[in-house]
């Protein structure tokens, strides 16, 4: 299975464009819903609204959760993992094949980075009106720097995020087993 990892806000008053693209974006992953996993923070907002509609059209979603924290009611699994929301943060990305950013603050920014760092490819949903949306500002070349460590693509289409999501999951996933 491939394991789609998802950044984004936690607030729970987003505007409505937002959410439709959130909202777009999980749907259009659901196409793969036999061969995905939706991995989120488990929280709120974003998360919340994508395990919504993921799990309703019969996909599993992980919630990889912060502290001792619930989560939202759309987590297929929970995962509380007693720790701050940094360190949470690595487990997700690290169990995930790519990562789709779909617009948030500094907790969405700060795992874009990360997801980089650890090699990890990623799509920036940009157009949301959140401070994600200027990650695009850091790019040069398509990578946060001149290491090349993870291909990060950017797109305003949130179908196509998702489709790229996927694409780039499956490519990290042939090349993952080809080194064993």
């Amino acid at each position: 299975m491939l394991q789609i990892a998802i950044a984004g806000s936690s607030e729970e008053r987003l505007k409505e464009e937002h959410v439709a693209k959130v909202r777009a974006f999980a749907t259009k992953l659901l196409r793969w819903k036999d061969e995905v996993i939706l991995v989120t923070g488990g929280r709120g907002g974003v998360m919340a609204e994508a395990s919504r509609v993921y799990s309703a059209g019969g996909g599993l979603v992980v919630g990889i959760l912060p502290w001792e924290d619930e989560g939202n009611p759309y987590n297929t699994v929970r995962v509380k993992t007693g720790m701050n929301y940094p360190a949470r943060s690595v487990i997700m990305l690290n169990m995930s094949h790519s990562l789709a950013v779909l617009g948030g603050g500094i907790g969405t920014m700060v795992e874009s980075l990360l997801a980089y760092d650890l090699g990890i490819p990623q799509v920036i949903l940009i157009g949301t009106g959140m401070s994600s949306d200027s990650l695009v500002n850091l790019l040069e070349e398509g990578s946060y720097d001149y290491r090349g460590l993870a291909p990060v693509v950017v797109t305003e289409d949130p179908e196509e995020a998702a489709t790229i999501a996927r694409e780039l999951a499956e490519e990290t996933s042939r090349s993952s087993r080809n080194r064993r």
